[in-house]
Formats: C-alpha cells, sequence, structure tokens
C-alpha cells in the first residue's frame, strides 16, 4: 500500500467514524446548548423522531405535530407558542 492510498484509506475511515457517531447520538453533535423540543416544526422541517410510518428528519406530515422534534436553545422549548399550545420537552399528541 503506497503512503497517498494509507491516508486515503485514513481519512474515509475518520469520515465515516464521524458520520457515525453524528446519526447514532446527534444530541451529542448538537451541543449542550440545545435541547429537543417536540410540537413546534413545521411540516417536513422536523429533526427527528415524528412517530410511526416516518424515519427521521423531515418526516413530519403536519405543522407542530406533537411527536416529531426540532432542535431550539435550551431552556426556550416550553415558552415557544404554536397555534395548537406551547412546546413540550416530551412527546405530546397530535
Amino acid at each position: 500500500m503506497t503512503t497517498k492510498t494509507a491516508l486515503a484509506a485514513a481519512v474515509l475511515a475518520t469520515s465515516l467514524a464521524a458520520a457515525l457517531s453524528f446519526t447514532a447520538n446527534p444530541a451529542a453533535a448538537q451541543g449542550s446548548d440545545k435541547e429537543k423540543c417536540y410540537g413546534v416544526a413545521l411540516k417536513g422541517q422536523n429533526d427527528c423522531a415524528a412517530g410511526p410510518g416516518t424515519t427521521c428528519a423531515g418526516t413530519s406530515k403536519t405543522d407542530y405535530q406533537g411527536n416529531a422534534w426540532k432542535y431550539v436553545a435550551k431552556g426556550t422549548c416550553t415558552t415557544m407558542t404554536t397555534p395548537k399550545g406551547n412546546g413540550s420537552l416530551t412527546a405530546k399528541s397530535s
């Protein structure tokens, strides 16, 4: 294996490890200044967890879907007001 090939393999392995780390723990990637806030995302703009039949980010079916969350600044979630009520730190019925 040449030095150039070894370097390319190392870069690829590092990139893959970083991507897997983010997927496994997206909250850590966001930092401790953010928190998950349910019921505040617009349709298709959630960060993750949009209930049964959906996969993850961008899959909420309605505005302010109660089981879909978005990262927001820590301490602001429950004071956010939507047409369906305030944001919640836990999933709520839609």
